[in-house]
């Protein structure tokens, strides 16, 4: 008996050790995968920079999750700041001959500032005497757009460029909401505070009507102005070719129209590139991708540093458990102030740029960090970087810095506050016949408790109660302005009578006074170098990417398949985690906002 014990324990134990060393080889192979997955041909003279548009055009480069990898997920990134640090490279790189734009059908794209930066970078890079090409079966808008920059474009003989206008098509779930007895008691302040109304309309309110219209012909304008130049077609060229549905032209017709330059196969592009090379027929093209690129760069030590921190995504309270939102980005209120901190009391950090690409959010939580920023601000110079949008929230945790730049195309502005509780009470009394009852030991003692769903109300606010709320709404709004004002060196009416809600771009706010100068982020280091008296410098990103084990094991890192309920969602996704987000139980405090509309998608 004691033979037979000792024999199973020894087993028990082998087959143990075994499980261990098939995780760790386990690991290991997922290592190797996500090392090899990254790799293109190592550097070497007659490199192509490859530039794959593809997937969603995102405002930093992540590590992909490798158990995404393992799973199959082919719902990647593109970021911004590693191809933008590629291209700047490439254009002194000896060993980089040009660039090749892959574009693929699945280029999901950015904000449009986003693109306006890249596409910048390009025309910097050819100043350099180097060549770009570009090659796709289908160019959406955006893809165009960066595309129209090479030296040749090159589509598919069957394939599309769509060229077609800018429009805006807001959701409004107000009718549907009311089928199912559920009604929004919307709070605010701003004519032009447009993220309610899709709860409470059903059609645009004139006001927003008008801020749309505005906004889109600006940023239209700024795409227009830019393809003529390098295309050599004047605006009303292109406007005419847009309302001729390029999408459904045979591809004889881009040529004819200079859209593009000439008609291949894949392989056929292939061999223009070989033959722009000088290579041989069928002999491979050594390419480089923008990772392994900026990873082959050689690194600069200087004594001084300006410090990029990226502040994009929602600002919160606290990252949410919602599993609509997993994985999204976040300004979450303790880790941003933690990390502004640091870098205050880092000597060797001079000057601070904080990356701002935020539609806004909590109002409470960007009260916090624009504290954090005049704390920061009080000890070396900051400069706001704004991308895609620095609006409502965005725009509050910006309007203190020293100095504010923007893209001509970047949404911002939005100044406004809102809040927005879902009253279910028809939903559940007469719908679901539930029926609630109270005790309390004061007149408010439940003001705003939530009775269903975890979150919607199951009564209307009394007067009493709404009246609350909205001085609570205008208290926020004053607050909002009279940052605004000190940072921005205005009185509180004029930035009152710029605010109201209304959003504007970068080249619209420059002429208000919201931002300082139209820039890049390159721009905004330099000119941080510049107040902080640096004559040579080196520049940090914050916070640190995530290194393999944390992108293995991070149970905030949007999931394969989240990823999946966003492709299959499409345009109802970002409403449907609004939604959630809005049914989760909250103090009714934290129900106040400062943002644009949940949805700003221009197409």
């Amino acid at each position: 008996m004691k033979d037979f014990l000792k024999y199973v324990f020894a087993t028990v134990v082998g087959i143990g050790l075994a499980c261990l060393l098939i995780g760790l080889f386990f690991i290991i192979s997922l290592a190797g995968m996500a090392a090899s997955e990254s790799q293109t041909t190592a550097l070497r003279k007659g490199s192509v920079l490859r530039i794959n548009l593809a997937g969603a055009f995102e405002e930093r480069a992540e590590a992909q999750n490798p158990l995404s990898m393992l799973l199959g997920d082919q719902f990647g990134t593109l970021g911004l700041d590693q191809t933008l640090a590629a291209v700047e490279e490439a254009a002194t790189n000896d060993k980089v001959e040009g660039i090749y734009l892959e574009v693929s059908s699945s280029f999901a794209g950015g904000s449009p500032a986003m693109a306006q930066e890249l596409r910048q970078a390009l025309l910097k890079f050819k100043e350099s005497g180097k060549w770009i090409l570009s090659y796709g079966d289908i160019y959406s808008e955006q893809a165009y757009y960066l595309a129209s920059v090479a030296d040749k474009v090159v589509v598919n003989p069957k394939g599309i460029v769509d060229w077609h206008g800018m429009g805006s098509v807001p959701m409004f779930l107000t009718d549907l909401m009311a089928q199912a007895g559920v009604k929004m008691q919307v709070f605010k302040v701003g004519t032009f505070k447009s993220a309610v109304e899709p709860f409470i309309n059903t059609e645009m309110s004139d006001a927003n009507r008008e801020q749309v219209t505005s906004y889109i012909n600006s940023i239209w304008g700024q795409f227009v102005d830019e393809v003529g130049k390098s295309r050599t077609l004047t605006p009303e060229r292109l406007n005419e070719l847009a309302d001729t549905m390029t999408a459904l032209k045979p591809t004889e017709f881009l040529v004819e129209s200079n859209l593009v330059d000439t008609l291949a196969y894949i392989d056929g592009f292939k061999e223009l590139l070989r033959n722009k090379l000088g290579l041989k027929e069928k002999k491979p093209i050594p390419f480089v991708s923008p990772a392994d690129l900026v990873a082959a760069a050689d690194k600069k030590s200087e004594k001084g540093r300006v410090a990029v921190y990226y502040a994009y995504g929602d600002i919160v309270d606290q990252a949410s458990t919602n599993p609509l939102s997993a994985g999204s980005a976040t300004i979450e209120t303790m880790p941003t102030i933690r990390e502004l901190q640091k870098l205050r009391k880092d000597d060797k950090v001079k000057a601070v740029v904080i990356r701002v690409n935020s539609g806004g959010g909590s109002a409470f939580a960007s009260e916090q960090i624009w504290h954090e920023v005049q704390l920061l601000k009080a000890e070396k110079p900051v400069v706001i970087s704004m991308g895609g949008l620095a609006a409502s929230g965005g725009y509050y945790i910006s309007c203190g810095a020293n100095k504010i730049l923007a893209e001509p195309t970047t949404l911002t502005g939005s100044i406004g506050i809102f809040g927005m509780f879902p009253d279910a009470t028809e939903l559940a009394t007469e719908k679901l016949k539930l029926h609630f009852d109270v005790v309390k030991t004061n007149k408010y003692a439940d003001f705003g408790a939530p009775a269903l769903f975890g979150g919607a109300l199951a009564r209307h606010f009394t007067s009493e109660e709404a009246a609350l709320m909205q001085a609570e709404i205008e208290r926020g709004y004053d607050l909002f302005i009279s940052r605004v004002a000190e940072g921005r060196g205005i009185s509180k009416d004029s930035v009152d009578a710029i605010g109201q809600g209304r959003v504007w771009t970068g080249e619209q706010a420059i002429k208000l006074g919201l931002v300082d100068q139209l820039g890049n982020l390159n721009d905004a280091i330099a000119e941080a170098a510049k107040l902080a008296k640096l004559e040579k410098y080196s520049t940090d990103t914050y916070p640190a990417a995530p290194d393999f084990m944390q992108q293995l094991f991070n149970d905030k890192k949007e999931s394969y398949f989240d990823a999946h309920l966003k492709a299959t969602f499409g345009d109802f996704y970002p409403m449907l985690a609004t939604m959630q987000m809005l049914m989760q139980p909250q103090r009714i405090d934290q129900c106040i906002y400062a943002r644009v509309p949940f949805d700003l998608k221009i197409w």
